[in-house]
């Protein structure tokens, strides 16, 4: 029976609708609004604001964060007295071994991992509290009705990152494998075929202490970092405590550089210097674990923000690119593509200065090429010059799965795999668990990388700074990769603590911070179950005492609701520069 024009009008608005709703989807998915669609709450909206200038702290404030000062110090301290026996001590060359009162700490691990876990929890809490001067409630948008200068938070951060600089290692034995592929870079072989064990022997000294699971593992590591290294390995041998405060030097001048980038980053961003200096680089987890744990997040990290920050004076300024600012450009992405040889996620940076400068060309596809293309010459140039210059080749490319073998709990889709195949062990349906990994892995690789594009459209579009873009796409990233570590996180935190100031994300990056950074065992590895129960107890009653003692002089407690101003000019203790830190 032949249709009426009625049905048939009827019947193509109906595919039309079937059909259009799916590229909708697929449209909103990379963040491309369909024509004529309701706008809709923008991602910079929900998760940024900026940040005015606020008046120094008062008198009394002003006595109570060099209390706060002090007791995050104490903890510090307590942390480094603590690691002299509850560290990731070397299995050999152990300098305190055989020492009187050096050794003590050694022969009594409870008491050490006690004084590790008070002195971790003592560095949280003074962060938290100082917060309250350096952001004021992370619950709202309204700020510190009164703010601690950039000065303040300066020698706070230094007070508290010494002792941890003159420590043994802490919360990773990781620096041993460092030292471990450096000296094979430094005998000639190549670290990105062969492990620790294969090319020094069992028995060497710097295997002995590289932890078993990666003692047959090639390096996952970039060809400058190894470079240093082996520099390192040239001048220090088979020393591991010399190899050890080298590679620290190596670490703070990391965190150096992310001192230096991100209050200039922040005032790009409209945000205040000190509320993102306290929120990135005077995070626990970047103390424990870049400065502590001596990982080369730190000067990835580094260079990275300070090659944003470089490359960005030439895309947001308003001369033509050419002269001084095409060498900013230039120079700036080669900082990214030069952290990228260090670990590889860095480079990321660099697609979103690339999406940032095609806006600044026009937001063509002219534009965008023009943009890709320079970029991605900066990029080649950097890293063949660093792979032939180091003599190691491009090998580091076939060994950056390297850390896939490990099953970590902070990863969601590693987490998801391996809690169904326990629930299939338990319901004794057997265990699947690399079964379920292999669906996953790649489905959250997928999520990841739409996020990702999403993100670089929005830079591109103009709806998102390029800061935070990054930072949530590294977000990403970092919660869907195969593998998360701790100190993963600060890939994310430190870009978004200089663009992000919404309390939907400044509270979760607070409460997951400070659960995350008393949870590892400061020796990289296990204790006895009994021990770390002895420990906690103590923790607790010690923590609590320190509390009680300090009630009074410290603002464990708001006085005032945050939005007051007492009246009175401020008390800056030192006469320095406001919050804002120049960005010449």
């Amino acid at each position: 029976m032949p249709q009426t024009p009625e049905k048939t009008t009827t019947a193509r608005s109906a595919r039309a609708i079937l059909l259009e709703k799916p590229k909708a989807l697929a449209l909103s998915t990379i963040g491309v609004r369909p024509f004529g669609s309701a706008p809709r709450q923008s991602m910079a909206a929900v998760l940024h604001g900026d940040e005015d200038e606020r008046p120094g702290l008062n008198a009394k404030e002003t006595a109570q964060l060099r209390g706060i000062r002090r007791f995050g110090a104490t903890g510090a301290v307590l942390m480094a007295v603590g690691a002299l026996g509850a560290g990731a001590q070397p299995v050999l060359q152990n300098p305190t071994a055989g020492l009187r009162v050096l050794s003590l700490p050694g022969r009594m691990p409870t008491v050490s991992l006690t004084m590790t876990m008070t002195g971790t929890v003592l560095v949280v809490l003074a962060w938290l509290m100082m917060g309250r001067f350096a952001v004021g409630d992370i619950r709202s948008r309204s700020g510190a009705p009164r703010r601690m200068t950039r000065s303040q938070l300066d020698r706070t951060l230094l007070l508290w990152i010494l002792p941890l600089s003159v420590a043994p290692p802490m919360f990773s034995r990781d620096v041993y494998s460092y030292l471990a592929q450096s000296e094979i870079a430094a005998r000639g072989l190549d670290p990105y075929a062969i492990g620790p064990k294969a090319a020094l022997g069992v028995d060497h000294v710097l295997t002995r202490t590289v932890p078993t699971i990666w003692r047959d593992t090639p390096a996952p590591y970039g060809p400058f970092f190894l470079w240093l290294g082996r520099g390192i390995s040239s001048l220090t041998g088979d020393n591991i405590v010399a190899g050890i405060f080298l590679h620290r030097l190596l670490a703070l001048a990391g965190v150096a550089l992310i001192v230096w980038a991100i209050p200039r980053l922040a005032k790009r961003c409209g945000v205040s210097a000190v509320s993102s200096l306290w929120l990135g680089a005077a995070n626990p987890l970047l103390l424990f674990h870049l400065v502590a744990g001596i990982h080369n997040e730190a000067l990835m990290l580094g260079l990275m923000l300070a090659g944003i920050e470089i490359a960005l004076r030439a895309v947001e300024g308003s001369e033509p690119i050419r002269g001084q600012a095409l060498f900013y450009l230039v120079a700036g992405s080669g900082l990214i593509a030069l952290s990228s040889t260090v670990k590889i996620p860095s480079l990321l940076a660099l697609g979103f200065v690339g999406m940032a400068l095609a806006r600044r060309w026009g937001g063509t596809w002219k534009a965008l090429a023009g943009a890709a293309i320079l970029l991605g010459i900066v990029a080649a140039v950097v890293t063949f010059v660093i792979s032939v210059a180091s003599g190691l080749g491009m090998g580091w490319i076939n060994t950056l799965g390297t850390a896939t073998a490990v099953r970590s709990w902070m990863s969601i889709p590693t987490l998801l795999g391996v809690g169904t195949g326990l629930a299939g062990v338990l319901l004794g349906l057997g265990d699947h668990t690399t079964a379920i990994l292999t669906i996953t892995r790649p489905i959250a690789y997928l999520v990841a990388m739409l996020i990702t594009a999403r993100m670089m459209i929005s830079v591109y579009m103009g709806r998102i700074h390029p800061v935070g873009g990054l930072g949530i796409a590294l977000g990403a990233i970092v919660l869907l990769f195969p593998v998360v570590q701790p100190w993963y996180l600060l890939w994310a935190i430190l870009p978004l603590a200089a663009w992000a100031t919404a309390p939907i994300f400044r509270i979760p990056a607070v409460v997951f911070t400070s659960i995350v950074s008393v949870m590892l065992m400061s020796n990289g590895a296990e204790y006895l179950p009994f021990m770390i129960v002895q420990a906690v107890i103590a923790t607790i009653l010690t923590a609590g005492t320190l509390i009680v003692f300090t009630r009074n002089s410290l603002p464990w407690r708001s006085d005032k609701p945050v939005a007051e101003i007492t009246k009175g000019g401020p008390v800056d203790e030192d006469n320095s520069a406001g919050a804002y830190a120049d960005s010449p």
